[in-house]
Order: structure tokens, then C-alpha cells, then sequence
């Protein structure tokens, strides 16, 4: 492993690569830092906290990297952009002229994009405008606070800088997320959340040590759940990883005047071919309504509020409903069955006892929909483990599944893409004698359509 890191310091590229991702993360890092003005951030942060870790605000705040308890003006995260990718591709199922633009390539990839940052724009005005509607109804008594303890003067220029601030800085983030994509290591929006969960761990362990330490919680907690973490990291990694290898056989060949003999090989599909999209966008979902019922204070929308409580048995319905369906969902658009059975056909490739065409389509169709059901499967399990915990056995999980599910799962991703600059520079990297130990979901899954 240390000459793994010694040959990473031998690829220039692939050097500046990582400083300039590490330097981007570092800028994310300070901005959360930075308070929306006018804003009392001590006061915000015992606001957040009196709500506790299992509460919506604790959950947004996970998600947005502690940027949440200080009002920052990375306060909003990246989730705007999230949910944006949500509603432009659900509209490329429903609507024709996007589906045709999806189908043109990288120049209708663009556009695509470009739909999405203008609905990353619209959704963070709509969100920092409930922010802001929300600290100036705290002077009302809501939450037990008063506006002049959060907030100095709430004012309509508060109001106007809290919306421009925080719109700005979900902006700055998907900007940020982009070129951390083009010129540095990893997808750029994952390793922004991947961030800031792993920044919040430290506080967390020390948050744990020190209720331990003052007797809320005795050895066998703390031994359960070292139990429960370690073996959740482990089927993560396991169910990451694995994959079903459908057989393919090529016929002989004749290119130019050379006589290609046939060959056998597989068809690699993963158990979890969506990776992390499915629990983060069913977050993104149930964050947004409970933002707005909790910002608006009608007796109905309390109730909806209650209801999309992460402590409440209904909110943990749906929040598997909506794993299960985003599984299926996304990997049904970036994987068509119809396209792989093509393009076996053209190069000559064949599954035994399958014909080609449209019946190779079907096979590999509902093969892929059985290991989609136990990747969602897989997907919900680890996600509601903690709150199982919470609620069940009173054991401090403090990190949640979902945020080990993102940790673990763009851990992987950006070692094998380090990995894939390694090998192409002739460099083991992170390989051994007998092959490469990590297998991504790009090596493994889409990559060999």
C-alpha cells in the first residue's frame, strides 16, 4: 500500500488531480464556516441542537455538512441540485423532446445539464426563501426562540441577502461539483457530501465517548454497535462489488485479412448498479416537503411535518418505498437491455441457448430485474438499520446508513478511479500480482456496455 501511494506521486497528472480535488474540498470546507449575515450563529447552532440528531433539521444538517447550525451560505448544500437531476429526469421518461436530446449524445447531454442548473436556481431561491420566512417567524415564538436572539433585525433586506446569500452559495457548489468531475478525482457532487458527513464523524465519536464516559451508555452498547458498524461497512463493500456474470460467446471473425478466433467472455451486471443515487435522492424528497411544513405554520402541514419525522414509523415507509422505486428507476435509465443485445449482435457476440435480438434483450432484461430487487432491497436494509437502533435498542448510532452507504460507496468509486489512472500510466497502483483488489461501478458495471 505505501508504494500504492508512492506511484501516485509519480503520475503528474494524476497528482495535480488530486490537489486540485483536495484544494476544492478545502474551499467547500471553509465556506461553511461563513455565516449568512445577519445571523447569529451561536444561536443557531443551539437551535439546531435542541432538535437533536434524529429530527428533520438534524438530518438536513448531516446532509449539508454542519453548514445548517451556523446558517452559512453553504446552508442549502447541494441538495437543490439534486432534486433538480430528480425532476429533469423523471420529465425525460414523460417528455419527448428531452428523451431525444438524451439520445444525441454529449451535445444534447449539455443542454440536459444546462436545464438542470437553471432548476438548481429556481429550487434554491424557493428553499432560501422558506429560510428566511422561517428565521422571521422564530420572533413568533416558533421553536421556543425569539427572532432577535437568532437573527439581529429580520427586515426585507435580510430577507433579500438570505435568499441571494444562500442561492449563491448552492450555485458555487454545483459549480464547484462540476469541475471537481472534469479536473479532479471522483464525481464531484458525491465527494461534496461525501465531505461533509466525514467531517461531522469527529464529533460524533467524540459525542459517543463522552455520554459513554459519563454512564448514559455501558460497554455493551458500545460493543453492539462497533458490531453493527463493522459489519454494516463489510455489506456494503461486499454488495458494492459483487455482480452476476452473464456468459457470452463470439463467433470467429473476419477483420481485414485477419481471422479472429472466437472467444469467451462475461457480461458483468451489479447487484447495485445505481450505487448511492437511490437514498440520496429519497432524501432529497422527503427533505423538501418537511422543510416547507416545518416553515409553515397551518395545523395541516404540522401534521405532515410529524408524519416526516425520521424518528416516525411512516416516514421510514416511504423513505423505503422511495429507495426501492429510485433503484429501479435509475437503473432502468442508465441501463437498456435493448441497446447491450444490439451491440452484442453487431460484434458477433451471443449468450448460449439465448437468440440474439430481441430474446437476448428479454434474458438480460429479467436477469437484471432480480438483482435489482436484492440491490433494493440491500439498498433499505442499510439505510433503516440505525433508526432500528434509535428506536429499538437505544444504541448511539450516531452516523446513520445512509451516510456510511455514501462514505463507503464514493470511497470505492474514487479509489478505482485512481486506480484507472495508475494502470494506464503502467503503474500497479492499487493493484496486486493477481488483478486489481477494487472494482468500481464504472469498471464493473456501465463501463463495458
Amino acid at each position: 500500500m505505501a508504494n500504492s501511494f508512492s506511484n501516485i506521486g509519480k503520475v503528474p497528472e494524476l497528482r495535480n488531480r488530486i490537489l486540485f480535488t483536495l484544494g476544492m474540498l478545502a474551499v467547500y470546507r471553509i465556506g461553511v464556516f461563513v455565516t449568512v449575515p445577519g445571523v447569529n450563529r451561536v444561536e443557531m447552532k443551539n437551535l439546531i441542537s435542541t432538535g437533536g440528531t434524529g429530527t428533520f433539521l438534524g438530518l438536513f444538517n448531516v446532509f449539508s455538512g454542519g453548514a445548517l447550525e451556523t446558517l452559512s451560505i453553504f446552508a442549502l448544500g447541494i441538495m437543490p441540485y439534486i432534486s433538480a437531476s430528480i425532476i429533469i429526469q423523471l420529465l425525460t421518461v414523460v417528455v419527448p423532446k428531452l428523451d431525444q436530446l438524451n439520445k444525441e449524445g454529449e451535445q444534447g447531454r449539455r443542454k440536459i445539464n444546462q436545464y438542470t442548473r437553471y432548476g438548481t436556481i429556481g429550487l434554491s431561491i424557493v428553499q432560501a426563501v422558506f429560510i428566511s420566512t422561517w428565521l422571521g417567524s422564530l420572533g413568533r415564538g416558533g421553536g421556543g426562540f425569539s427572532a432577535g436572539e437568532v437573527v439581529a433585525d429580520p427586515d426585507i433586506w435580510f430577507h433579500i441577502m438570505t435568499v441571494l446569500t444562500l442561492t449563491t452559495g448552492t450555485a458555487f457548489l454545483m459549480w464547484l461539483g462540476e469541475q471537481i468531475t472534469e479536473r479532479g478525482v471522483g464525481n464531484g457532487i458525491s465527494l461534496l457530501i461525501f465531505a461533509g458527513i466525514v467531517a461531522a464523524m469527529p464529533d460524533g465519536l467524540t459525542q459517543l465517548f463522552a455520554r459513554s464516559a459519563s454512564g448514559d451508555y455501558d460497554l455493551l452498547n458500545l460493543v453492539v454497535l462497533l458490531f453493527i458498524a463493522i459489519g454494516t461497512i463489510a455489506a456494503i463493500c461486499y454488495f458494492e462489488r459483487a455482480h452476476r456474470r452473464i456468459p457470452v460467446q463470439y463467433t470467429k471473425r473476419m477483420v481485414g485479412r485477419k481471422m479472429y478466433a472466437g472467444t469467451q467472455t462475461h457480461l458483468p451486471l451489479k447487484i447495485n448498479v445505481s450505487g448511492v443515487i437511490p437514498p440520496i435522492f429519497a432524501s432529497s424528497i422527503l427533505m423538501f416537503p418537511n422543510q416547507i411544513a416545518n416553515m409553515v405554520g397551518t395545523p395541516w402541514m404540522q401534521q405532515v411535518a410529524a408524519a416526516l419525522n425520521p424518528n416516525d414509523w411512516r416516514y421510514n415507509v416511504v423513505f423505503v418505498a422511495l429507495i426501492i422505486f429510485f433503484t429501479f428507476f435509475y437503473t432502468a435509465v442508465t441501463f437498456n437491455p435493448v441497446d447491450v443485445a444490439d451491440n452484442l449482435k453487431k460484434g458477433g457476440g451471443f449468450i448460449p441457448g439465448i437468440r440474439p435480438g430481441k430474446k437476448t434483450a428479454e434474458y438480460i432484461d429479467h436477469v437484471l430485474s432480480r438483482i435489482t430487487a436484492a440491490g433494493a432491497v440491500y439498498l433499505a436494509v442499510v439505510c433503516v438499520i440505525p433508526v432500528l437502533l434509535q428506536n429499538w435498542m437505544h444504541v448511539p448510532f450516531y452516523f446513520g446508513g445512509t451516510g456510511l452507504l455514501i462514505v463507503v460507496g464514493v470511497a470505492l468509486d474514487t479509489v478505482q478511479q485512481i486506480e484507472s489512472h495508475l494502470i494506464t500510466r503502467n503503474y500497479e497502483g492499487f493493484t496486486g500480482p493477481k488483478g486489481p483488489r477494487i472494482r468500481g461501478r464504472v469498471s464493473s458495471g456501465r463501463g463495458r456496455r
